[in-house]
C-alpha cells in the first residue's frame, strides 16, 4: 500500500495541481487510514464498504466530528479512484458511501466599527508598520485566504487597473483594491519592499522583516497582535477578515453572485450564508 499512497500522492500534485495545504491534508488522512487497515490487519485492495464504515465509526468514537469523517472519506474515495484509473482494483468500496451531514456553522464576523479599530492599529512610521497596514487593508479589501495572499508576487498587482490577480489551483480571478487598500500598498511596494528584501529578484509581494517570503504562521501572528494592540475580544484570524468583507459587501448592496467571483467560491451556496447577515451594522462604514 506504501508504494500506492505515494503514486497517488504524486498524482495529486503533478496531475491535480493540488495546493501544498490540500495535498498535506490528503496525506495525512490517508495515512492514518493506512495505519487503521495495518492495525487491523486489512487488505486495502479488498476492502468492502462495511470495512470502511467500521473506521468512520471509529472515527467517531475518538471524537471526530462530521466534517472530519466527510474530508477522509473524500480523501479515501479518491484513493480508490484513482487506484481503478490504474487498474489496480476492479471495484470501489467507497462508491455507494454517504457523507455525513455538515451543519454549515456561522462565520465570525467582524464589525465595521471592529474593522477601523483593527485597521488604524499598524503605524505607517516604520518598514513594519508599513508593511503590516498594507496586509491588513489587502487581506480586508480583496477577501482573499491567506494562503493566497502569501503567494503572491509582486507582478500579480496591477496598480494601473487597481486590481489583483489571484490564481488558486487553476482558477484565476481578479479582486478590484479598494482605494485604501490600493494607497497603503504603494506605499508598502514603493518605500518599504524595496528595503525589506535582500534580492532584487524576490517575487513575493509580502516579505518577513528577512526579506523572504511571509508564511501562513507570520501572517496569522501578525492580525493576532493588532488584534490584541486593539482591545478586540472576539478571536480574529485572517479568515475572519474574508468573512467580514464578504459581509460587508453584502450590507453595502453587493449581489451575491459578485461576492462569489471575488471570493472564488465554485458554488454559491457556499457565499449564501452570508445572506443573514444582510442587516447594515449600527455605526460607521467602512469603505470596501
Amino acid at each position: 500500500m506504501e508504494k500506492q499512497i505515494k503514486l497517488f500522492l504524486e498524482f495529486l500534485q503533478n496531475d491535480k495541481k493540488l495546493s501544498d495545504n490540500t495535498l498535506q491534508s490528503y496525506q495525512r488522512d490517508i495515512l492514518q487510514f493506512q495505519d487503521y487497515l495495518k492495525d487491523n490487519d486489512l487488505n486495502y485492495a479488498k476492502l468492502t464498504e462495511d470495512d470502511i464504515n467500521h473506521y468512520f465509526d471509529e472515527l467517531r468514537n475518538n471524537g471526530k466530528k462530521n466534517s472530519t469523517i466527510s474530508r477522509n472519506l473524500a480523501t479515501i474515495r479518491s484513493f480508490y479512484q484513482y487506484l481503478i484509473k490504474t487498474k489496480k482494483i476492479a471495484k470501489d468500496p467507497t462508491s455507494n458511501l454517504q457523507s455525513p451531514k455538515i451543519e454549515k456553522r456561522v462565520p465570525s464576523v467582524l464589525t465595521s466599527e471592529e474593522v477601523e479599530l483593527l485597521l488604524e492599529q499598524p503605524k505607517d512610521i516604520d518598514l513594519k508598520g508599513t508593511r503590516d497596514k498594507a496586509m491588513l487593508e489587502f487581506a480586508y479589501a480583496t477577501g482573499m485566504k491567506v494562503t493566497e495572499i502569501i503567494h503572491l508576487d509582486i507582478q500579480d498587482v496591477d496598480f494601473s487597473n487597481n486590481v489583483v490577480q489571484c490564481t488558486s489551483g487553476k482558477k484565476t480571478r481578479n479582486i478590484p483594491l479598494g482605494t485604501l487598500a490600493e494607497k497603503a500598498l504603494k506605499e508598502y511596494v514603493e518605500k518599504a519592499r524595496p528595503i525589506l528584501i535582500k534580492d532584487d529578484n524576490t517575487k513575493a509581494l509580502f516579505v518577513n522583516l528577512n526579506g523572504s517570503r511571509l508564511t501562513r504562521q507570520g501572517f496569522w501572528k501578525i492580525v493576532k497582535y493588532y488584534k490584541e494592540q486593539a482591545h478586540i475580544d472576539k478571536d480574529i484570524t485572517p479568515h475572519v477578515l474574508r468573512h467580514s468583507f464578504a459581509t460587508h459587501l453584502l450590507q453595502n448592496g453587493a449581489d451575491l453572485k459578485s461576492i462569489q467571483a471575488m471570493l472564488g467560491h465554485s458554488d454559491i451556496s457556499s457565499t449564501q450564508i452570508y445572506a443573514q447577515f444582510k442587516a447594515p451594522n449600527v455605526g460607521g462604514k467602512v469603505e470596501l
